[in-house]
């Protein structure tokens, strides 16, 4: 009884805690927060400087007593302790220009697939901690696929593939549940991880990741293009320690990222031979949606339904889509329901 009075009064939150970015939507109002998953802290002090965007231009940055802390590592919990420290400061920030005695909200979290119950525990404590009154867990698939509009209830097959920053989800979903899926640690991240590598063994000339980023975001692609890119890429010279610059272009992008594709379609086709033949041809007939960050790669789209010979097609909005998901759960507490991720406290 309690509860439901509450739940008059609270700004009820969805996140998506991501490994690279973290999206809250706050009910009635949309997406209120879009910042990096990063903590600056003062290691002497265990003072929290600055999250979020702020946090991030500190990354690579910083003297010997502050850390600019990644607090979730392909996915999941790496660092509780910052965890429960930066989403106490979204939840705060959510909450900016309410009455100051608002009733603690409800918080629909997505999680990867394959969590642990120790990681799925360490999700629920770090949002209560923060100041959460509930905590709902929902598979970040199943809150993708709600987010992109997906029949996810019906009797008919929905295939999704989420690539974020730190972890690679391919489900497919009939009537409210993952038939099959296969959850990978890794995605955006380890792309930048492989023009990282690449530039220093090609070039002897070491980089961020932040720059990596940059350079896949601006001339990374999954299929050649039609007219040739290149940019010029800033690093420190391995050999003399100085500054040298250096062009790379799309063909040697495309070529160092390929392997983790081709590991991301190898994974789609394992799923898809998993997969109940019923439901395979659903799969056909509806095709595959792309979602999160990794979407957004030239050309991956038509990469996948080359390899696999079916439709592939890009969520729209698909770096939104999962904390979309949520924003709809909070106002349809009967699919919540149907959808909470097992091992979940009681309704």
């Amino acid at each position: 009884m309690l509860d439901k009075f509450f739940g008059k009064f609270s700004k009820d939150l969805g996140i998506d805690l991501g490994t690279k970015n973290t999206l809250v939507y706050v009910q009635d109002k949309g997406i209120v927060i879009n910042e990096p998953t990063v903590v600056a802290v003062n290691v002497r002090t265990d003072e929290i400087l600055a999250v979020g965007e702020e946090a991030r231009k500190m990354v690579g940055k910083t003297p010997s007593h502050i850390q600019a802390i990644k607090p979730l590592v392909d996915g999941v919990i790496s660092d509780f302790e910052v965890t429960e420290k930066m989403l106490k400061y979204f939840i705060d920030k959510a909450h900016e220009g309410g009455f100051g005695l608002s009733p603690r909200p409800r918080v629909i979290i997505g999680i990867p697939l394959d969590v642990t119950e120790v990681e799925r525990k360490a999700v629920e404590d770090a949002a209560k901690s923060a100041g959460a009154r509930k905590v709902y867990l929902v598979e970040e698939s199943m809150a993708a696929a709600i987010g992109s509009r997906l029949p996810v209830t019906e009797a008919t097959a929905t295939m999704i593939v989420d690539i974020g920053g730190g972890t690679t989800e391919i489900s497919v979903i009939s009537l409210g549940g993952v038939v099959t899926y296969k959850s990978l640690r890794f995605a955006g991240n380890e792309l930048d991880n492989n023009v990282i590598q690449f530039i220093r063994e090609e070039f002897n000339i070491l980089i961020g990741e932040q720059v990596a980023e940059n350079i896949k975001i601006r001339i990374g692609s999954a299929t050649p293009l039609k007219e040739s890119m290149q940019m010029e890429v800033r690093g420190r010279d391995l050999i003399n320690g100085l500054p040298r610059s250096i062009m790379v272009n799309d063909s040697q992008i495309r070529e160092t990222i390929s392997r983790t594709l081709k590991q991301i379609i190898e994974s789609i086709k394992l799923t898809l031979e998993s997969t109940p033949p019923e439901l395979v041809a659903d799969i056909y007939e509806h095709g595959i949606t792309l979602t999160g960050g990794g979407a957004l790669l030239r050309g991956l789209d038509k990469e996948i339904a080359q390899e696999t010979k079916i439709p592939v097609r890009i969520a729209d909005d698909p770096l939104i889509s999962l904390v979309k998901g949520t924003g709809i759960l909070l106002s349809d507490q009967a699919l919540l329901e149907k959808v909470l991720s097992q091992g979940t406290e009681e309704l």
